[in-house]
C-alpha cells in the first residue's frame, strides 16, 4: 500500500469565498457588506437586490461552497490525506475572521487558503489577501496567536478545471438542436472589471492592455475551445465576452457585454450559441441572473438558440486537481521537487504574489505575498 500523501508543513486548508445571502432578510445587509465604505445609499442597494429576490433572496454560492467543502473532505479521506478543511467568507457567514478564530483555537499553525477565484485580479486575489491580513490582525488584537496563512496559486489552466469546463461545453452542445449544433458559437463569459483594474492585474511584468486578467481568461478559453474541437471534430468560432458590469457609466469597463455580443451574433447569422461561464468556479448569482435570466431572455427575443454550459462546481476531476495543487505547494514548501500542473502557453502561476501584483487603488496591508 502506498504511503499516505503529506500536506506538511500545512495542517489545515481554508476554503475562502465571497459569500452570499440565504434569505430575503439577508439581501440588503449582505450588499452593505459588499459595498462597505463606498457610500452607496440603501435605496440603491434595494434596487440591486431585486436580482436576489427573484430567487427568494438566496444566492447559490453558499450551497455550492458546502458541496465543494464536502467533496474536498471526501476526496482527502479517500486518499488518506489528513488535512482538515474549513470554510470562511468575505461578505457573509461563515465570516473569515470567525473561521480563522476557530482554526486558531483548534491549534492550527500553518494554513493554506484556497480562494474560489481562478484568475488574477484585485477583487479575485489581492483583496482576499487583504481580507486575510485584516482578520489575522483582528485575532492578534484579541490576544490570540493566529496561524501563518499562504494562498494557493491561480488554477485557471489546471487540468481538472479545463477538463471539467470542456465536459460542460460538450453537454451544452448536446442540448442544442442537431441542425445548429456544429455551427454554434462559443461565448466565453467572465465578470467585467474596470479596464484600469484589468490593465494592472497580475505581476508588473503582465501589466498592460488587459493585464493578466484578460490574458489568463484568453488562455483558458482557447484551451477549452481547442479541446472541444478535437473531441467533436468541429472547429467552432469563439470569443471572450463580459457580464455583470456595475459602477459609474463614465468609467471604462471590459467589453463587449454578453447581451451586446448576442445581438452581434444574431446579426452575423450565427445559428446558435453556447454561453460558457469560464470566469466562474460555481453558479454565482451573476450566472443565474445575468446569463440564465437576462442573457437567455435576450437570446430568446432574438430567436437565437442559446444554452449555458455548467461551471466546474464540485466535480470530481476538479476536486482531484485541487488536491494535487495542495500537495504540490506542500512539497515545494518542504523543498522537494513537485510536478507543476498547468496546461496552455502561460504555464503555472507564481506561488507567492510578487510586489506590485494586482495593486489596490488605496494600498492596504495584505498577507501571503511580497507586499
Amino acid at each position: 500500500m502506498p504511503d499516505a500523501p503529506s500536506s506538511q508543513p500545512y495542517d489545515a486548508l481554508l476554503l475562502l469565498s465571497f459569500g452570499g445571502p440565504e434569505g430575503p432578510d439577508d439581501v440588503v445587509p449582505f450588499l452593505e457588506n459588499v459595498t462597505r465604505g463606498r457610500g452607496i445609499p440603501r435605496e440603491r442597494l434595494e434596487e440591486v437586490g431585486k436580482h436576489y429576490y427573484l430567487f427568494d433572496g438566496v444566492s447559490p454560492i453558499n450551497a455550492q461552497n458546502r458541496a465543494l467543502l464536502e467533496a474536498l473532505r471526501k476526496d482527502f479521506a479517500e486518499v488518506g490525506l489528513d488535512l482538515p478543511v474549513y470554510w470562511g467568507n468575505r461578505n457573509w457567514a461563515p465570516y473569515l475572521t470567525d473561521t480563522l478564530r476557530e482554526m486558531t483555537e483548534a491549534g492550527h499553525r500553518r494554513v493554506l487558503a484556497l480562494v474560489t477565484s481562478a484568475y488574477a485580479s484585485y477583487s479575485g486575489c489581492r483583496q482576499y489577501r487583504e481580507n486575510l491580513a485584516e482578520s489575522l490582525a483582528e485575532l492578534t488584537a484579541e490576544g490570540l496567536e493566529p496561524p501563518r496563512v499562504d494562498k494557493l496559486r491561480h488554477y485557471f489552466n489546471a487540468p481538472g478545471f479545463v477538463r471539467d469546463m470542456v465536459v460542460g461545453v460538450q453537454d451544452a452542445l448536446a442540448r442544442l438542436p442537431e441542425d445548429v449544433r456544429d455551427g454554434a458559437h462559443l461565448a466565453f463569459t467572465t465578470h467585467s472589471i474596470p479596464t484600469a483594474a484589468a490593465d494592472t492585474s497580475g505581476p508588473p511584468a503582465d501589466h498592460g492592455d488587459g493585464g493578466a486578467y484578460v490574458g489568463q481568461h484568453m488562455d483558458a478559453a482557447k484551451l477549452v475551445a481547442d479541446t472541444v474541437a478535437v473531441l467533436t471534430g468541429v472547429q467552432r468560432a469563439w470569443r471572450l465576452v463580459y457580464q455583470s458590469r456595475s459602477g459609474a457609466p463614465h468609467i471604462p469597463w471590459l467589453e463587449p457585454d454578453i447581451c451586446d455580443h448576442l445581438e452581434e451574433l444574431h446579426a452575423a447569422g450565427a445559428p446558435a450559441v453556447v454561453m460558457v461561464p469560464i470566469g466562474f468556479v460555481s453558479d454565482h448569482m451573476e450566472v443565474l441572473y445575468d446569463l440564465d435570466t437576462e442573457a437567455a431572455a435576450k437570446a430568446a427575443g432574438l430567436g437565437l438558440p442559446a444554452v449555458r454550459s455548467a461551471t466546474v462546481g464540485a466535480r470530481p476531476t476538479f476536486v482531484e486537481t485541487l488536491r494535487k495543487l495542495v500537495l504540490e505547494r506542500a512539497a515545494t514548501e518542504r523543498g522537494e521537487p513537485a510536478e507543476r500542473l498547468a496546461l496552455g502557453r502561460l504555464g503555472p502561476s507564481h506561488d507567492v504574489c510578487p510586489a506590485g501584483c494586482c495593486p489596490a487603488r488605496t494600498p492596504r496591508p495584505a498577507t501571503a505575498g511580497a507586499d
